[in-house]
C-alpha cells in the first residue's frame, strides 16, 4: 500500500484536499474552528472544533458533496505572505490559529497562508494550482482527538480522508482498504477464537487456547533458531527497584510510561524494557575477551502505560512480550556481529513471506544520554554494516532510542502495508552506566559494546500482523487446527474417522473431529470459514480402501490418497514451514 506522505505529488494533493475539506466544513458549519490538517501515510485529516455540533459517519457524504461543488467551481489557490501581526489580526477570532501563530518560527518575520475563494488558512504549502485538480477524494471516517494530543484539553473532531490524481488509483486504494477491513485482526481474532480483550483489563490481552497454539509455535521457532545462532537464554524479574531505573536512565527519560508500586517503603517499577535486567545478568559473572560475543536472549514481558485512546487490539497494548536479546562484544566484533544479525533477521522474516526495508534512526534532539562523539561513531558503524550486509538504509533523523542509534526493520505484509518490527540498537552508553567490563588479552579491564535487538518486536503485535498478513488463513505449521476430519455418516464412518484422528494426533498433527449431526456441505463450509488448512472427508470408499480424501483451504479440488501418504505430505509441509 502506497505511503502518501512520502510520495511528493500525492503529499501535495492530499495537503490541498485537507484545505478543501476545511472549506466545505466551514460552509456547512459556519461556527467551525480548525486546528491542524496534516498529511499522513494513509491520506490526510483535519481536527475541527464544532462547538455543540457533532459530525457522524453519515454526514461525511454531505461534506463530500460540498467539496465536489467547490472543486467544480475551480478557484485558484493563492499564497500570501504576511507579518505575524497581520496574521494575528486576520485570525483574531480563532484561538486555535492564534496558538499556532504564537508558536511559529516565521522566517524574516513572514508567515504564509493560502486562500481559495472564501476560505483562507495558515500553511507553509506547497499546494496545487486550483481546487479543480482535487477531484478524486474520499472521506473515510470521523473520530475524536484531543487538542494537541493532550487528554486534559478539549476533544476535537477529526475527519480522515484521502485524495489521488486519478479515479483508478482512488478505486484501487479503496479496494485495498476494504480488503484490510476484512483482515482486521480484532475481527478475525474474535471469529477464530484467538484472543480477547476484557473491560477489566484495557490494553491487557487474553490469549485463548487457539491463540496460544500460534504463540507457542512462534516462541518455539524463536528458541530453535536462536539456539542455532549461539544464543543463551535468561528470564529476569518483572519488577525491580527504582534505583536500577535511575542508573539505566529510564526513570528520567521514560517515567511517564512506567507503572510503579511501593514495597517495604521503597519504590519499585514494573519493567518497560528488559535491558537493565540483562545488564545485571552480565555483571553477575566475570568475562574474558574470549567469551565475546556473548548473545543473551529473553522473551521478556514488559508493561508500558499507553493512553486509552491509543489502544488497538494487539497492535497497541499495555503489556507485551519482547523477543529481546542483548549481545555483548569487543569493538573489533561490532561490524561482523551486525552483519550476522541482519542476515539472521532476513532468514526469520523469509519464513513468513515478509519483505522489509531498513531505516537508520539517529540521535534524538533531546532526552538522550552519552556524548555526541559516541553517537556519531555508532551511527557510522550501523550504516556501514547495513551496506556490507547488502542492504540500503534510509536515514530517519532524530528517532533513535535515548541510549543509542538503531536500525529499524519495516516489514511489508501481503497488502503492501508497512510495520516497524525488528530493530538493532547499538549502545555504547549503558555498558558505561552499569560499569560493565571484560578482561582483555593483556589483562586489562575493557568496556564491552552492546547491541539491543528484537526480531518479532512484540510477540502480541507480530501475531496481529500475521493475522492480517495471512487474512487468518495461517500456514499449516502455525495453524491452531491443521486438519478437520469429517465423517460422511456418523453411523457408518465415525469409527474410521476416530482411527484417522488418533493416527494423526499420535504424530502431533493438530486435528478436530467434526461429528456434529449436520449436513456434510455445512461442515465443509464451516471448515473453510475457520480457515483450517486441510479438511478430510471420510466415506465408504475411504473406509474400504483405508484412504482419506482431502481438500486444501481455498480450493474446491479434492484429492484421495492413502493415510500414510497424507501423513507424509502434511509432515513435510509443517517441517518446511511452507507458506
Amino acid at each position: 500500500m502506497i505511503n502518501i506522505k512520502e510520495d511528493e505529488k500525492l503529499n501535495i494533493i492530499n495537503h490541498s484536499c485537507a484545505h478543501l475539506l476545511a472549506q466545505a466544513v466551514k460552509h456547512l458549519y459556519p461556527k467551525a474552528l480548525f486546528w491542524v490538517g496534516p498529511v499522513i501515510d494513509s491520506g490526510f485529516y483535519y481536527d475541527i472544533d464544532l462547538g455543540d455540533e457533532v459530525i457522524k459517519e453519515e454526514d461525511l457524504e454531505k461534506i463530500e458533496k460540498e467539496m465536489k461543488k467547490i472543486s467544480k467551481d475551480g478557484k485558484r489557490i493563492i499564497r500570501h505572505e504576511i507579518s505575524k501581526d497581520e496574521a494575528l489580526e486576520m485570525f483574531k477570532n480563532d484561538p486555535y490559529k492564534i496558538d499556532l501563530i504564537m508558536r511559529m518560527d516565521d522566517e524574516n518575520g513572514v508567515i504564509s497562508c493560502y486562500s481559495q475563494g472564501d476560505f483562507t488558512d495558515l500553511c507553509r504549502g506547497p499546494h496545487v494550482e486550483t481546487v479543480k485538480e482535487l477531484k478524486y477524494f474520499k472521506l473515510l471516517k470521523v473520530s475524536g482527538a484531543y487538542w494537541k494530543g493532550d487528554a486534559n484539553n478539549k476533544m476535537l473532531q477529526r475527519i480522515y480522508g484521502v485524495c489521488f490524481d486519478t479515479k483508478e488509483k482512488l478505486d484501487e486504494y479503496l479496494s485495498l482498504l476494504e480488503e484490510a477491513k476484512k483482515r482486521d485482526h480484532k475481527k478475525l481474532g474474535k471469529e477464530l477464537d484467538l484472543f480477547m480483550i476484557s473491560e477489566y483489563g484495557p490494553g491487557f490481552p487474553f490469549f485463548l487456547p487457539k491463540g496460544m497454539i500460534i504463540r507457542n509455535e512462534l516462541e518455539n521457532f524463536w528458541y530453535k533458531e536462536h539456539t542455532k545462532e549461539g544464543y543463551e537464554f535468561i528470564k529476569t524479574p518483572i519488577m525491580l527497584n527504582k534505583d536500577l531505573w535511575e542508573i539505566s536512565g529510564h526513570w528520567f527519560n521514560y517515567r511517564e510510561n512506567m507503572y510503579t508500586s511501593e514495597i517495604d517503603d521503597k519504590t519499585f517499577a514494573i519493567k518497560p524494557m528488559n535491558c537493565p535486567g540483562g545488564m545485571l545478568v552480565y555483571k553477575n559473572s566475570l568475562h574474558s575477551y574470549k567469551d565475546l560475543p556473548l548473545r543473551i536472549g529473553e522473551l521478556g514481558q514488559v508493561h508500558r502505560h499507553e493512553a486509552s485512546g491509543a489502544l488497538n487490539g494487539l497492535f497497541r497494548v499495555r503489556t507485551f512480550t519482547q523477543d529481546d536479546a542483548h549481545i555483548f562484544m569487543r569493538e573489533d566484533q561490532i561490524e561482523e556481529e551486525i552483519i550476522r544479525l541482519i542476515n539472521f533477521i532476513d532468514r526469520m522474516y523469509s519464513v513468513f513471506g515478509l519483505t522489509y526495508d531498513i531505516e537508520l534512526s539517529t540521535r534524538p534532539l533531546e532526552k538522550y544520554i552519552g556524548s555526541i562523539e559516541i553517537w556519531d561513531k555508532s551511527e557510522k558503524i550501523l550504516e556501514k554494516a547495513c551496506y556490507e550486509a547488502g542492504h540500503d538504509c534510509k536515514i530517519n533523523p532524530g528517532d533513535g532510542a535515548f541510549y543509542g542509534p538503531k536500525l529499524d526493520f519495516h516489514i511489508k505484509d501481503s497488502l503492501g502495508r508497512v510495520w516497524q518490527c525488528g530493530t538493532i540498537q547499538l549502545d555504547m552508553n549503558l555498558p558505561e552506566r552499569f560499569d560493565l567490563t571484560y578482561v582483555d588479552s593483556d589483562g586489562s579491564k575493557k568496556r564491552p559494546i552492546m547491541l539491543h535487538r528484537v526480531i518479532y518486536g512484540s510477540i502480541e503485535r507480530f501475531i496481529g500482523i500475521l493475522i492480517e498478513h495471512y487474512a487468518g488463513a495461517f500456514p499449516t505449521w502455525l495453524s491452531p487446527v491443521q486438519v478437520n476430519i469429517i465423517p460422511v455418516n456418523n453411523d457408518l464412518h465415525l469409527e474410521y474417522a476416530k482411527d484417522i484422528y488418533d493416527k494423526l494426533n499420535n504424530f502431533d498433527i493438530r486435528c478436530e473431529l467434526n461429528s456434529k449431526d449436520e449436513k456434510i456441505s455445512y461442515k465443509i463450509r464451516e471448515s473453510q470459514v475457520k480457515k483450517i488448512p486441510y479438511t478430510l472427508v471420510l466415506g465408504d470408499k475411504e473406509q474400504e480402501e483405508n484412504k482419506v480424501t482431502y481438500r486444501k483451504f481455498g480450493s474446491t479440488d479434492s484429492t484421495t490418497v492413502s493415510c500414510d501418504e497424507f501423513l507424509k505430505l502434511i509432515q513435510k509441509e509443517i517441517e518446511s514451514k511452507g507458506i
